[in-house]
C-alpha cells in the first residue's frame, strides 16, 4: 500500500501513514482488499474526524487494523459479535470486513464517531454490520454470542458493562494490554459476581513478535 498522509490542518505538517505491513496478508487473506480500503478511509478522515490521535497515522497498520483482525480466531462461526465502545470501528468494523461469516453491531455513544460508522459501513458495503448508538450500559441485553471491546477501561469497570450483553454461554473476548493480568487480579470479586466461567488470557498474533496482543476470554454462565 502506498503511504498517504492524513491532514490535520492546512498549515500543518501531516503525518506519514504506516505502510501496510506484509503481515496483513497473513491476517486477512482474500479480505485485505477491503480491510485496506477501511484503513485507508481512516487514515485520511480519521485525526479530522478526532476518531484517532495526531500520532497514530505512522502506526495505523500495526497498533490497530492488524491488532484488530487479530481478534477473528477467537470468534466462533457464524457469531453474532458485539463491539462495545466501537469509535472508529476497532476492532468491530475491522472484524466485520474479515469475517463476512459473522454479524457485528458496533455500539458507540457518541454522535460524530455513530456517523463514521455508518458512512463506512456504507461505503464498504459491509451488509453484515449494524451500527447502534448506545451506552453499553443502555444496550438490550443478551442478544449476542460474543461481546468484544478495545482500549475501553480497565476490567474491574468493563466486565459489568460488556457480559450483561452475551447471552448465556456467550463470550467475552477483550483485547487488553500487558497489563491484563493485574488488571484481572483487581478484578476477582466482579468475576466471582457474575459468575463468569473458563476465564483465561489468550496471546492473538503469536509468533507475530510486535503484533502479539492479549485477549481476555471468559463465558458467562447457562
Amino acid at each position: 500500500m502506498t503511504p498517504t498522509t492524513a491532514s490535520s490542518g492546512p498549515e500543518a505538517a501531516a503525518p506519514e501513514v504506516e505502510a501496510e505491513p506484509a503481515e496483513a496478508a497473513t491476517v486477512f487473506g482474500d479480505r485485505l482488499p477491503l480491510v485496506r480500503r477501511y484503513a485507508s478511509d481512516l487514515a485520511e478522515h480519521g485525526v479530522v474526524l478526532g476518531l484517532i490521535g495526531p500520532l497514530e497515522p505512522p502506526r495505523l497498520w500495526s497498533r490497530h487494523v492488524l491488532n484488530s483482525g487479530l481478534l477473528a480466531p477467537f470468534v466462533p462461526e457464524g457469531a453474532t459479535v458485539a463491539d462495545v465502545g466501537s469509535g472508529a470501528g476497532l476492532p468491530g468494523m475491522v472484524l466485520a470486513a474479515a469475517r463476512p461469516d459473522v454479524a457485528v453491531t458496533l455500539i458507540e455513544p457518541m454522535e460524530r464517531r455513530v456517523a463514521w460508522l455508518e458512512e463506512e459501513r456504507v461505503r464498504l458495503g459491509l451488509e453484515n454490520v449494524t451500527v447502534e448508538r448506545s451506552r453499553a450500559e443502555d444496550a438490550p441485553a443478551g442478544r449476542f454470542d460474543v461481546v468484544t471491546a478495545r482500549a475501553v477501561g480497565a476490567l474491574r469497570g468493563l466486565l459489568p458493562v460488556t457480559a450483561p450483553l452475551a447471552r448465556p454461554g456467550g463470550r467475552l473476548a477483550l483485547m487488553k494490554g500487558a497489563s491484563v493480568e493485574a488488571e484481572l487480579a483487581k478484578a476477582e470479586k466482579v468475576v466471582r459476581r457474575l459468575g463468569l466461567v473458563d476465564v483465561r488470557v489468550e496471546i492473538a498474533g503469536r509468533g507475530m513478535a510486535s503484533l502479539e496482543t492479549r485477549v481476555l476470554l471468559a463465558t458467562l454462565p447457562v
